[in-house]
C-alpha cells in the first residue's frame, strides 16, 4: 500500500459520498489535500471517488466507515494509518434528521436513540479513534458540523426568524449536545496547535432538505472555512454564516 506524500496534508470527511460532505471533498482536493472519503456504503463511497476522477482528482480513496459501529471506526482507523502517519483535519460531517415525528411529545425513544448515536456519540467515536494521527499534524483541525437549530439561545428566542419553523426536537437535540462536546473538547486541548468549532452549513439544497435551500457550493466554503484557519484563528466557537453574516458567531 503506497503511502501519502509526506508533505501533502490529510483530511478524512465523514459522511463524504454526497450531499455537502461529497462538495467539502471536492473543494478541499481542489485546494491540494489528500481525502479520505468516509463512507458508510464502501460501495456508494467508490461511486463518489469515480466522480470526482471524472473531474481529474487522483488524491483521493473512499473509506468503509459507520460512525455507529465502533469496529467500523477502527477498521476505518488502521485503514488510513496505514496510508499516513497523520491527519491534519477531521470533518465530522456525518448525520441524521431524527425522522419523524419530530415533536418533542410525538418522538420515540428510537429516534431519539439512533440520533443520538449518529450525530452526538459517532462523533465522539470517530474523534478520539483519529485523535493519535491528528496529533501529529503541524496544525490539526476538527469541524463539527452542526446547525443553528441546536442553538438554545435562538430556539427560545421568539425574535429568531425561524423561530415558529425550527422546531426539530430530535435532531435540535443532537446538535445541541454536539455543540457542548465540542466546548468541552476545545477546552480539553486549548494548549495545544487544535482548533475545534462547531459550523454550521446553513439550510441547503440536499437530500437532508428535499433538495430544499441554498448551494450545496456555498455550504461546504463555510466548512473548509474552519478546516483552513490559521494559528490565530477561532476554537471552542459556534458558527452560522447563514444566521449572522457579520461575524458568523452565533450563541450556544
Amino acid at each position: 500500500m503506497e503511502l501519502i506524500k509526506d508533505k501533502m496534508k490529510t483530511v478524512l470527511i465523514t459522511g463524504a459520498n454526497k450531499g455537502i460532505g461529497f462538495e467539502t471533498a471536492k473543494q478541499l482536493l481542489e485546494r491540494g489535500f489528500y481525502v479520505f472519503l468516509g463512507c458508510r456504503n464502501l460501495q456508494n463511497g467508490q461511486t463518489a471517488v469515480n466522480k470526482l476522477k471524472t473531474l481529474g482528482h487522483t488524491e483521493l480513496e473512499a473509506v468503509e466507515l459507520d460512525v455507529t459501529d465502533h469496529f467500523s471506526v477502527m477498521g476505518a482507523r488502521q485503514h488510513v494509518g496505514k496510508k499516513t502517519t497523520q491527519l491534519a483535519v477531521l470533518i465530522n460531517n456525518a448525520g441524521i434528521n431524527g425522522d419523524a415525528p419530530y415533536t418533542a411529545l410525538g418522538a420515540g425513544e428510537e429516534q431519539f436513540k439512533a440520533t443520538f448515536d449518529t450525530n452526538v456519540i459517532g462523533v465522539s467515536r470517530v474523534t478520539q479513534a483519529f485523535m493519535d494521527l491528528l496529533r501529529q499534524s503541524e496544525n490539526p483541525r476538527i469541524v463539527n458540523v452542526s446547525s443553528s437549530v441546536g442553538s438554545l439561545a435562538l430556539q427560545s428566542n421568539p425574535e429568531w426568524s425561524a423561530y415558529d419553523y425550527a422546531k426539530y426536537a430530535v435532531y435540535a437535540a443532537s446538535k445541541a449536545a454536539l455543540n457542548m462536546y465540542t466546548i468541552h473538547l476545545a477546552y480539553e486541548l486549548k494548549h495545544t496547535a487544535f482548533k475545534i468549532n462547531s459550523v454550521c452549513p446553513g439550510y441547503t439544497k440536499t437530500d437532508f432538505t428535499g433538495q430544499n435551500g441554498g448551494d450545496v457550493e456555498v455550504a461546504a466554503q463555510r466548512i473548509i472555512k474552519y478546516a483552513v484557519i490559521d494559528d490565530n484563528g477561532p476554537s471552542g466557537k459556534f458558527f452560522s454564516e447563514e444566521t449572522n453574516s457579520m461575524t458568523g458567531e452565533i450563541p450556544w
